[in-house]
């Protein structure tokens, strides 16, 4: 269902006008889990999406229905449930309790929800759904923010309401993206440059077809712990060394016998990654495309061998995306245990690109992966 259809259903159904709003999906080229260690990441927004039309309502209730879930729910905002929703409605109720935390005042408004992000495939149709709730919450009731200040409510709405102890990197590129570029987040001083992604290029995403869940716990909580207990013996040995992000390999290498050996690669991988993220802006400034793609070849290798957060067969979608022609360089993306692979590719090259690796991936997993052709896109905003 495209923006004019959604609005359309909506007005249908609710017998009044609406506005509609959008916010991307995304993919991280580089800087995997150094978010939440004040590191730098290399995320793109692409276009893929979730619309919201909306429209306010005179009573104190929520409205929501998800058209791809033929599902309802409403809310009274006076009485919002505070047990974490195992629901996609948890998303969206979250962001309201998260704004209401921050002192704003969530107006009464029905929403209708579709979107094409694809569901745990590691490109945060999660954050899209948050900041696209909140873009339209904020527009409704006549306010706005900037995306910096609405990443930040929206990643609450996630760690502490959702349970999931995800960093900043998504909820901030769906609110910020810049359509033709990637951006360079300093996830500390949520500043962010811009680095191109010349046109001749295209973001081929292959989806692996196994799921993840970063709700759940499990192994995400437990690689952040161990992200945590590397840079605590770092920071016993370098006072000024608060996070990962004021660490050196050097640093760590140091402070080895005082950590376990898990807690050593995560961090070895995530301070690594961070300055592959700046190494990897010169590069897309310089035009060196070959020296970027070599760049996410090494990106996977850190995240499967040290952060140990790939999988058989995203291993093997990697491997094949990397061989073939027109190629520069592919790596696993997203929160990890599952989900895509993105490969750097010339557009001339992508149909065949495509073809192949659906084929291969077919032939060595029995799996039909789903595959994108993806351009990068701006940030979230109201339509029309």
């Amino acid at each position: 269902m495209n923006a004019t259809e959604l609005k359309t259903f909506h007005e249908s159904a609710e017998g009044t006008s609406a506005r509609v709003f959008r916010a991307p999906g995304r993919v991280n080229l580089v800087g995997e889990h150094t978010d939440y260690s004040g590191g730098f990441c290399m995320p793109a927004a692409i276009n893929f999406e979730t619309l919201i039309a909306g429209s306010p309502r005179t009573d104190r209730m929520l409205k929501l229905k998800s058209v791809d879930f033929g599902d309802s729910v409403e809310i009274d905002l006076d009485t919002l449930p505070m047990d974490r929703q195992k629901h996609w409605s948890g998303y969206v109720i979250g962001v309201v309790w998260s704004l209401r935390q921050a002192g704003i005042e969530v107006p009464a408004a029905a929403l209708t929800i579709t979107g094409n992000v694809p569901l745990g495939a590691g490109l945060s149709s999660s954050a899209s759904l948050e900041i696209a709730t909140g873009t339209a919450l904020l527009a409704l009731g006549g306010k706005s923010m900037p995306g910096a200040q609405l990443a930040r409510i929206c990643q609450i709405a996630e760690n502490d309401y959702m349970g999931a102890p995800v960093g900043i990197m998504d909820q901030f590129v769906s609110a910020n993206g810049k359509a033709g570029n990637a951006l360079i987040l300093d996830t500390r001083a949520l500043t962010f440059d811009l680095a191109p992604i010349p046109s001749h290029l295209r973001l081929i995403i292959a989806n692996s077809m196994v799921k993840h869940s970063l709700a759940d716990g499990g192994a995400y909580a437990s690689r952040r712990r161990e992200v945590e207990e590397g840079a605590a013996a770092i920071a016993a040995y370098k006072p000024g060394a608060t996070q990962l992000r004021d660490a050196t390999l050097a640093d760590l290498e140091v402070c080895k016998p005082y950590m376990s050996l898990e807690a050593y690669k995560r961090s070895r991988h995530v301070i690594s990654d961070s300055q592959r993220v700046l190494d990897g802006a010169e590069m897309l400034r310089k035009g060196d495309i070959e020296g970027f793609g070599e760049m996410l070849n090494e990106a996977h290798r850190s995240y499967r061998d040290d952060f140990e957060a790939s999988c058989p067969e995203c291993d093997i979608l990697q491997v094949i995306g990397q061989t073939q022609p027109g190629c520069y360089g592919s790596r696993l993306t997203g929160g990890g245990f599952g989900g895509c692979v993105v490969s750097v590719v010339e557009a001339e090259a992508s149909d065949a690109f495509v073809a192949t690796i659906k084929a291969e991936y077919m032939a060595q997993t029995s799996i039909n992966p789903e595959v994108y052709v993806c351009a990068t896109a701006d940030g979230a905003g109201e339509l029309g």
